[in-house]
């Protein structure tokens, strides 16, 4: 299984989703799950991670099933050496399963991202990666449903956490 997961901020409470897909082509998922938990720590440039972790770690409690790659919506790395919230995520999950980030915006410093253009789109998707190398990381977003700039089970797991 495969999971790609995100997390909604509001006021009152932090939602976060995960949805889980057979394989990187896969137009359907196979499960879904939403935390709402707690109101998320303050932003911390650079720090990212300390606001969303927490949260994301508490939705992907709820996967049973073994994972092959864990897909979040922001930076692995966020420049040569310097951790984002998948590699914090990685290492929270004691290097057990690989990590994709799917960033659509770029950070200061991501030499290490690859870029990848999907669908029509002339802005490309920024790719970082853990447990796997980026190249194929990078060719596996490529590979996944959707004929947008965003692949079709990133946009499910962020309608997910932003439903009311």
């Amino acid at each position: 299984m495969i999971a790609c997961v995100d997390v909604d901020y509001r006021p009152d409470v932090t939602v976060a989703g995960c949805v889980l897909f057979r394989d990187w082509p896969d137009a359907k998922e196979v499960a879904q799950w939403v935390d709402r938990g707690p109101i998320a720590a303050p932003y911390e440039p650079g720090h990212f991670y300390r606001r969303e972790l927490p949260h994301l770690l508490r939705v992907l409690a709820a996967v049973q099933e073994p994972l092959k790659a864990i897909i979040v919506d922001g930076y692995v790395w966020l420049g040569e050496e310097k951790p984002g919230l998948g590699a914090h995520l990685y290492e929270a999950l004691c290097r057990t399963v690989p990590i994709v980030g799917v960033a659509k915006t770029p950070y200061v410093s991501t030499g290490s991202a690859q870029p990848i253009v999907r669908g029509q789109s002339l802005r490309p998707l920024l790719i970082t990666a853990i447990g796997m190398e980026t190249a194929s990381a990078a060719q596996q977003v490529r590979r996944m449903h959707g004929a947008s700039r965003m692949p079709t089970m990133l946009t499910r797991v962020d309608r997910l956490c932003r439903a009311p």
